[in-house]
């Protein structure tokens, strides 16, 4: 395969039907501001926000303007088929999901039906087009059996979430998988699975996650307090698994041997943590910010460490992360700090991105 930019990439989406379940998500957000920017025509399918705060960012950002946005739950096959009816997408990438491993145990059934029966409806409407030809599911780094390894985790390790949410990641794996092996064998559309690290950035407002608790502590003057300050995780920045997944997508679409799973994580050097990241944080942050550990009794499992090999991707899809943590942390409390202030977060978006894809050429 040729050298590729992250600019080709954003070449091929003008003028491409995509459709994002999730839109109106974190991710989702960043994604939808990218491909929106490259020229594609795009269509949202997602329930609202879960935050106030994330809601108001969509608002802001004026997206349901600019896109077809279709307000739907995965679960619902009958709305799914409707929209693909309708939209007649060519290329699908599914964000959809109950993201947070604490809120899966609060709600293991909803979690299993959003990530498992959502995943699996998806690829039914994708089974029923006549016009999709490249599918990317998005996952996680927590589908893997944990064995706590200091060494980073390969596409083919075994598949094992401990907690609810990671479970009901590993089984959307297989879920993916045994639609690609019974009815897409012959390479007619192409469908991978992306297991992307822990992500930080501008626009998370998140309960329950590390970088936003920071955020909302420091803005109220209050030591963050951090659970598990010596796990290790794969943190990077938003727009680096973004960058993959449209190089995924890309890639298989012009040959369906590129089609499979991929981890998408940082450098070693960037997996921290949660305490150095809370340091950094507050170092960047600054206003006398602080942390302090506390220990929860009776809390639910989390792991302890998890790094991801992401040698796959680098070697065959040419894909390599950017920003290292620290200028990660950098540009989410820059983010951060803008919101706050009531500044235009929507060119800081539009900042980010053309500098994350113009310094990628280099």
């Amino acid at each position: 395969m040729k050298r590729m930019t992250r600019q080709d990439d954003l070449a091929f989406y003008r003028g491409k039907r995509v459709f994002v379940t999730g839109h109106t998500g974190f991710k989702g957000i960043w994604l939808s501001r990218i491909l929106l920017g490259a020229g594609a025509h795009l269509t949202g399918f997602s329930l609202a926000s879960p935050t106030a705060e994330g809601a108001l960012l969509f608002e802001k950002l004026r997206l349901a303007a600019k896109m077809r946005s279709i307000a739907g739950d995965v679960r619902d096959l009958a709305a799914l088929e409707r929209a693909f009816r309708e939209t007649r997408p060519e290329i699908v990438l599914h964000l959809a999901a109950q993201p947070l491993v604490r809120e899966s145990y609060r709600t293991p059934v909803e979690t299993y039906a959003v990530n498992v029966m959502g995943t699996a409806h998806i690829l039914e409407c994708v089974r029923k087009s006549d016009t999709v030809i490249s599918v990317l599911n998005v996952t996680t780094d927590k589908v893997y059996e944990n064995k706590e390894w200091v060494w980073g985790y390969r596409e083919d390790e075994r598949l094992m979430g401990f907690d609810p949410y990671s479970n009901s990641k590993s089984c959307a794996e297989l879920v993916t998988a045994s639609y690609r092996q019974s009815f897409f064998a012959d390479g007619g559309v192409r469908i991978s699975t992306a297991r992307a690290g822990n992500v930080i950035g501008g626009g998370d407002f998140s309960p329950e996650r590390i970088v936003p608790d920071c955020i909302r502590a420091a803005s109220e003057g209050r030591a963050v307090v951090l659970r598990n300050p010596a796990s290790t995780r794969p943190y990077q920045h938003v727009l680096e698994p973004l960058s993959a997944y449209l190089r995924i997508a890309h890639v298989q679409w012009h040959d369906a041997a590129f089609a499979g799973s991929y981890n998408v994580g940082p450098e070693d050097a960037d997996c921290v943590t949660t305490g150095e990241l809370a340091a950094l944080f507050c170092r960047t942050w600054g206003e006398g910010a602080s942390w302090r550990a506390e220990k929860e009794g009776g809390a639910p499992h989390e792991a302890g460490f998890l790094k991801l090999d992401s040698s796959r991707i680098k070697a065959r899809l040419g894909w390599q992360p950017r920003w290292h943590i620290e200028e990660a942390v950098a540009h989410t409390v820059a983010w951060a700090k803008a919101w706050q202030a009531g500044e235009d977060v929507g060119a800081r978006m539009t900042a980010q991105i053309a500098a994350y894809f113009k310094e990628a050429e280099a």
